[in-house]
């Protein structure tokens, strides 16, 4: 029998290889696993340890990213990303320091502040918010959380819950807010309700004195309320102090974790303002004057109470008073010291800088005798006295005395109007007082070169010049002075936090006119009030000097149209402790200062002598003949 070659050797006629006998041919794997499309490394059905080798495997690669990055954070990357999510989570707020006060002379408040807070509400992080009780849900999200706090902020309930439902993250719900309200609202602890701290300005005196402290801003949205009118104004910087600043960590809810880091700059209170202002003689005052309004049927009208020793302003008050609660209330024009920015014709009160002035330049005495008519020639024009009346046999004090013109026009002539000019800017015509408030007006006065004939003469008694109703009470407070010029100062000084004081600076006294001068003058305005236009100046007790005036006011479009009468005292006569300056515009019961101011100088005086505990007259004055023959 031949033998199989080599290519069938081992190949039987099935196509099996390598059978034997009572055993199932082997297949080639490739061939069979090609043939069921199975991959060549697959797994077998019969070979389970092969598949948990691969898990393990992947769940050893996996848990070694994750080993990788735990050892990123812990480790290599720890200090970063810590300081990344704590700056996530610190929070720097300001920290606005109190407003200070405004006190009057005696520590009186008269404007201060108290904390009060706004409450709003993040909308998203309250529509999350659920209250538990031992696992029940009692309360969640805003219309439970509108119900809770409604009665707390004494909102409606309704309108509450249409503000805290949204998308927001910042909605107002209440502002000014009280620190009683806030930790009933802090006691609920609801997520998503927030607050700020803010002041709120109080003025526990109501609109006294309201012309002189202001207001503050109007704007209701603003955070950052600033004066905007009088001491509130002028102050600013003082008032508001320094802020400082307050950095915490916060919690998702945007609390304070209270056991988080935290640190603090501490703000600087502001100062507390002391004005001069008496409380009581300015509530006084401004009674007084609008009785007068009322009674004699002026528009408007202001009175200064001046002490004449120090300056210091003790009322100033003014009609139709801003208040400083509702200063919408009052038009903007209105909401200043008419006494400090509104400017009139002196009048015939000007014109005891001229007799100064005559006396002090050696001119003429107290008995110097004049011969003064109705009427007076000049080159530019023919001056008059007040009424019709046949030549009068005056002395300058007569002439004071009884308020001639003429007689003041021959007593000023006899200067050069350069040296009338220089003494009425000593007195302090032409320029602000300084007193410390707002929009000061400087008056009026031309410089002498620039007069015409007739300003030449008529600023001799007061017109073609322009004062305020705190000029005047300087002028007069000159007299009062032995001849210093004091300027009027309605601010004390400033106290700080820790109970610092310092005093305002001030301008230092001048020398305006001899001691004799001024006590001449003196004695020639009380016959004003003894025997001259003046009597119902006169106060019961005490001797009265001082001057009566009636002038012009330009009106809005400048002109000289508007009436002011007016009243200028010192009491006593014989010891000067006040001046007091009254101006009424437009009365209709009479044009004279003598009838109208006259009569509220001695209301107004006789109150601010009592309240200062100002002893009766005891001392003499000297007294001149008004007349000669």
């Amino acid at each position: 029998m031949a033998r199989a070659s080599p290519s069938q050797r081992g190949t039987s006629a099935s196509g099996t290889t390598g059978a034997r006998k009572g055993q199932p041919p082997r297949t080639r794997p490739s061939a069979t696993r090609a043939r069921d499309g199975a991959h060549p490394f697959a797994p077998k059905v019969g070979e389970p340890g092969r598949r948990q080798t691969l898990l393990s495997v992947a769940s050893l690669l996996l848990l070694g990213v994750f080993v990788a990055r735990l050892v990123d954070v812990q480790l290599v990357n720890a200090a970063p990303l810590a300081e990344e999510a704590l700056a996530q989570r610190l929070v720097t707020v300001e920290v606005t320091p109190p407003r200070g006060d405004i006190v009057d002379r005696n520590g009186v408040v008269l404007a201060t502040s108290v904390e009060r807070y706004d409450v709003a509400v993040d909308q998203v992080t309250l529509a999350k918010w659920q209250r538990t009780d031992d696992g029940t849900v009692v309360a969640e999200g805003p219309f439970d959380a509108a119900q809770i706090l409604a009665p707390i902020l004494g909102l409606n309930e309704s309108e509450l819950a249409a503000d805290l439902v949204g998308d927001k993250t910042f909605q107002y719900l209440a502002k000014n807010v009280t620190a009683e309200q806030l930790e009933l609202v802090r006691a609920e602890r609801i997520h998503g309700i927030t607050w700020d701290a803010v002041s709120e300005r109080l003025y526990p005196n109501g609109d006294i004195a309201g012309n002189v402290i202001g207001f503050m801003a109007e704007d209701g949205e603003s955070t950052d309320a600033v004066g905007m009118a009088g001491v509130e104004l002028l102050y600013e910087d003082e008032l508001t102090g320094t802020a400082g600043s307050q950095t915490y960590e916060k919690s998702r809810y945007g609390t304070m974790i209270p056991t988080g880091l935290h640190s603090e700059t501490p703000a600087v209170d502001g100062w507390t303002v002391m004005l001069t202002l008496d409380r009581d003689i300015q509530y006084f005052t401004e009674q007084a004057l609008e009785k007068a309004l009322a009674k004699y049927g002026a528009r408007a009208g202001s009175i200064v109470v001046m002490d004449s020793r120090t300056g210091e302003i003790l009322a100033l008050a003014d009609s139709g008073s801003v208040d400083p609660r509702d200063p919408g209330a009052t038009p903007a024009n209105q909401r200043g010291s008419r006494a400090v920015s509104t400017v009139f014709e002196p009048g015939s009160t000007a014109k005891t800088i001229t007799m100064a002035a005559a006396l002090e330049e050696g001119i003429a005495t107290p008995t110097s005798e004049f011969v003064a008519p109705y009427e007076y020639e000049t080159p530019y024009r023919t001056f008059r006295d007040s009424h019709p009346h046949p030549d009068q046999k005056l002395t300058l004090a007569g002439i004071l005395v009884n308020s001639s013109n003429t007689g003041t026009i021959q007593v000023g002539q006899q200067m050069s109007d350069e040296t009338r000019y220089k003494y009425m800017r000593a007195f302090g015509l032409g320029e602000p007082t300084n007193m410390g408030l707002p929009d000061e007006s400087s008056g009026i006065l031309h410089p002498y070169e620039d007069w015409d004939g007739i300003t030449r003469y008529a600023t001799m008694y007061g017109q073609g010049v322009a004062v305020t109703g705190v000029q005047t009470v300087q002028v007069y407070g000159v007299i009062a002075n032995e001849g210093l010029r004091i300027s009027p100062t309605i601010v004390k000084g400033f106290e700080a936090a820790d109970g610092t004081v310092t005093a305002r600076e001030n301008a230092e006294p001048v020398r305006v006119v001899s001691e004799d001068t001024a006590k001449a003058i003196m004695g020639m305005l009380v016959e004003v009030t003894e025997d001259g236009t003046a009597p119902q100046a006169r106060i019961d007790g005490y001797l009265v000097a001082g001057k009566t005036g009636t002038a012009q006011a330009p009106d809005e479009n400048g002109e000289l149209t508007k009436l002011v009468t007016s009243f200028v005292g010192i009491a006593p006569a014989d010891d000067p402790r006040i001046v007091v300056s009254v101006v009424l515009y437009d009365p209709t019961s009479s044009i004279w200062g003598g009838t109208t101011a006259a009569p509220v100088f001695k209301d107004v005086a006789t109150f601010a002598l009592q309240t200062l505990r100002v002893p009766p007259t005891k001392g003499e004055v000297t007294r001149y003949p008004t007349t000669w023959e």
